[in-house]
Parts: C-alpha cells; sequence; structure tokens
C-alpha cells in the first residue's frame, strides 16, 4: 500500500473535476450553501454506513485530533466546498481551478510546520517537476493568457480561501489518520460538515430553499455528491493513509488534468500537444513521488 498511496490520491483528484459542469449550472438556481448543503444530505447515509463499529477509534482523540477533525469538516468540506461553488457566480470556472495550484505551497509550509515532514532533495526535484506539469496543462503555450479576472475580486478570494481549507485539510487529515482508519475519516469529514452546513444554512435562512430544488436539480446534486463526493474522498483517505502530507498535495495536481479532459468531452475543446505533454511530465513526477513516499515510509516503520 505504501506504493500505491500516492495514485490513490491522485486517482481521487481526477475525479474532482467530474463536478464543474453540473456545479456551474446549480449556481444559476441556488446559492452556494444549499448546494453544499444538499450534497452532504445525500452523503450521509454512507457516512453513517462507514461509522458503524468504529466509534471506539473516536475514544483515541486528544485535543489535536479533534482540533484537526472541526478544521476538516468545517473548512475542508464546508466553507471551501462553499467557497469554491461562490467563485463561479464571479469568475469563469477555469480561474477557479487555476488557483486551486497555490494549495501545494500552502500544504507543504504546513505539513512542515505541523507534521515536522522534512523535504529532501527527491522530494523537491519530483514536486517541481509536478508544478510545472501542471502549469503546462493550463497554459501549454508557457504563456498566461484567456484568464479574465474582470469583475472578479470576490471569485478570486473566494477561491483562494477554498484552496487554503483545502490544503489545510490535507495536513489535517494526514494527522487524524495517524490514529484512525480512513473510513472513519470519510465519515466523520462529511457528517461533521453536514452539521456545520445545517447551522450556517439556519443562520443565513436557507433551509428552505431545498425545497426549491427541481428534479432536474437533485439529480446534479447526486453526481456530485457521490462521484466528486464520497467517492473520491473515500478513495483518497485510504491513499493519504499512506502518502506524506507534502507528497499528497503534488498527486492532488492530476485535478487540472481531469478538468481540461472534462472541458475537451463537455465543451469541444481538444487537448493540445502542450496539454498532453504536461500529462506525460505529471505523470512522470507521480512516478518519482510514489518512491520518494515508499522509500521515506518504510524507513519511518522500520524505526518504530
Amino acid at each position: 500500500m505504501l506504493k500505491w498511496g500516492p495514485w490513490f490520491v491522485a486517482f481521487a483528484a481526477l475525479l474532482w473535476a467530474v463536478d464543474a459542469p453540473f456545479r456551474k449550472f446549480l449556481t444559476q438556481d441556488l446559492t452556494s450553501t444549499t448546494i453544499v448543503f444538499m450534497e452532504h444530505i445525500l452523503i450521509a447515509p454512507f457516512a453513517l454506513a462507514l461509522l458503524v463499529g468504529r466509534w471506539k477509534e473516536i475514544l483515541k482523540f486528544n485535543w489535536k485530533e479533534w482540533v484537526s477533525v472541526v478544521f476538516i469538516a468545517l473548512g475542508g468540506s464546508a466553507l471551501a466546498t462553499i467557497l469554491f461553488t461562490q467563485s463561479f457566480h464571479y469568475v469563469n470556472p477555469s480561474v477557479s481551478i487555476l488557483l486551486q495550484k497555490v494549495q501545494p505551497f500552502i500544504a507543504i509550509a504546513l505539513a512542515s510546520l505541523l507534521l515536522k515532514e522534512k523535504m529532501t532533495k527527491r522530494f523537491w526535484l519530483w514536486a517541481l517537476v509536478g508544478i510545472f506539469g501542471a502549469y503546462l496543462i493550463t497554459f501549454p503555450e508557457l504563456k498566461v493568457t484567456g484568464l479574465q479576472f474582470a469583475g472578479g475580486t470576490l471569485g478570486v478570494l473566494a477561491a483562494l480561501g477554498a484552496a487554503f481549507f483545502w490544503a489545510g485539510s490535507t495536513v489535517f487529515g494526514r494527522l487524524v489518520l495517524r490514529k484512525a482508519s480512513f473510513q472513519l475519516m470519510t465519515g466523520i469529514r462529511f457528517l461533521g460538515a453536514l452539521f456545520f452546513l445545517f447551522l450556517i444554512a439556519l443562520y443565513y435562512g436557507r433551509v428552505g430553499e431545498i425545497g426549491q430544488a427541481s428534479s432536474t436539480d437533485w439529480w446534479y446534486v447526486a453526481i456530485i455528491a457521490l462521484v466528486a463526493g464520497f467517492v473520491s474522498l473515500f478513495i483518497y483517505y485510504r491513499g493519504l493513509k499512506h502518502t506524506k502530507a507534502s507528497i499528497a498535495t503534488i498527486a492532488e495536481l492530476a485535478f487540472p488534468f481531469s478538468a481540461v479532459v472534462i472541458n475537451w468531452i463537455y465543451l469541444d475543446a481538444p487537448l493540445s500537444f502542450g496539454q498532453i505533454a504536461g500529462g506525460i511530465v505529471l505523470l512522470a513526477a507521480l512516478v518519482g513521488l510514489s518512491r520518494v513516499n515508499q522509500a521515506e515510509l518504510a524507513v519511518r516503520k522500520a524505526l518504530k
């Protein structure tokens, strides 16, 4: 599993981009808070099922784990998703996705500070290769083009806020997974987020908006919730359990590649040579990082 950890994280990241076309449609009729609240309502039964027989794991948590769980549920699942969805109101979804590339820098800094993860020369080599591949996917001609931030200051800030919470959740999730199973982490994240989302929706008077959602809205929310939400996070935490946070955040850069593939399928925007090259570069970085991860975690395990 040490070998495949980063690949599970990368595959989960591939699934995250599936929701963009559906989320963009939903923002035309529903508020961001309502969309995210609906997602977590649909996920709740699956999350509860994951907690069956695993409650004793929670008793092992100290204050650090509980702070981490609150950050992940409130920040990573509730606020981050609301902010990311809200950014679609102000800027092109491609801009929001692009801004998520600041996540590795935030996560690496937090992993070094909170988890005391040491960054070796091999890590930095492959990390830079991976980041370069991700930018090549977005800008195949190696120059920034086509971005329109006009009237989008709030959208940019919202997307950056989402990046902060998601990057932090990678690090705090790795901390919790030292004592908890990936099944428990998946379930507690969604149920904790549902609690906070209910309070947010109640405070802003959004609870009644759920009744205004059409059957099409619910179908789209179901796709987002199950594919880009529950299934992807289940796979993600399975991989993160055996992956250093600093490496996992680079593996998450598979997200922009899947985003351009989605645009190719649904928006008739075929991949260019530069984007294909970027995908190959990112793949090479994942191979290198998986080997770094395997070696470092094996050494740590041997020292215990």
